[in-house]
């Protein structure tokens, strides 16, 4: 029997687990999904040593970058973008090559271009330092040819803070991809800080986080008549797009 998994600390509830499962069952594929929830990086090369049946990983937070290290070879986008959510494990005797991909950027563009109309040019990425972000940025500006700006709580060459968005910045800025964990359950009274009362009807606010289904962050820009879209269509579009990369 194929094995295949989760990287990732801390794991819960997996909708990775439920939904490569459930596809096995259904397809009446010989294979297992799996969590493998560890402490370290380092447990990594582990877990992939001591399960001579694993076919492929799927890596969530924290280790999406810090994977790369482990890995023989990346994909060009994998490259371009700094993470790996994606890892196809061959071998050849008692040889493994490991290769890294990311299906994130493939799951949000296929997601999200469907809702852009031609006044979206300029886009905020709150939230810009996880690997999650970094597909998110990579997949707006080269595949979507939006301008980005990154926004975080600390200030750098490359980033803005909380503070420098005005609504005068929102009127440039109409799509809004919210990369944090603000809102997420059970924080979901939470939201990032924003000046929602700029918001419009032509607005986008893209929230990755599906669980609610809507966060006070969609709720707030639902009220002010903008676009609004969970991340749930994203993670399903990811995990198909995982699925070819294993088996290509």
């Amino acid at each position: 029997m194929k094995k295949y998994g989760l990287l990732g600390y801390p794991l819960g509830h997996s909708f990775s687990r439920d939904f490569f499962n459930r596809k096995f069952q259904d397809e009446n594929i010989d294979a297992e999904y799996l969590n493998f929830e560890i402490p370290e990086i380092g447990f990594a090369k582990e877990i992939i040593l001591e399960n001579p049946e694993l076919c492929g990983l799927n890596v969530t937070i924290p280790y999406k970058q810090l994977i790369i290290p482990y890995l023989n070879d990346l994909s060009e986008e994998a490259q371009a973008i700094g993470a790996v959510n994606v890892i196809r494990i061959t071998r050849n005797g008692k040889k493994l090559h490991l290769k890294g991909f990311n299906s994130d950027v493939i799951g949000f563009v296929k997601s999200i271009q469907p809702l852009l109309e031609p006044h979206h040019k300029k886009a905020l990425i709150l939230g810009c330092t996880g690997g999650a972000s970094k597909a998110v940025r990579y997949g707006l500006e080269t595949k979507l040819n939006l301008e980005v700006k990154g926004v975080s709580r600390r200030p750098s060459e490359s980033n803005i803070t909380y503070k420098d968005v005005t609504p005068e910045l929102l009127e440039e800025y109409t799509v809004i991809v919210n990369c944090t964990p603000s809102g997420m359950y059970p924080h979901v009274n939470e939201c990032p800080e924003l000046p929602y009362e700029a918001l419009t009807s032509k607005h986008l606010l893209y929230d990755l986080i599906y669980n609610p289904e809507e966060t006070l962050f969609l709720q707030k820009g639902a009220q002010q008549g903008a676009k609004i879209k969970n991340g749930m269509e994203m993670l399903l579009l990811q995990a198909i797009a995982s699925w070819d990369f294993w088996n290509k």
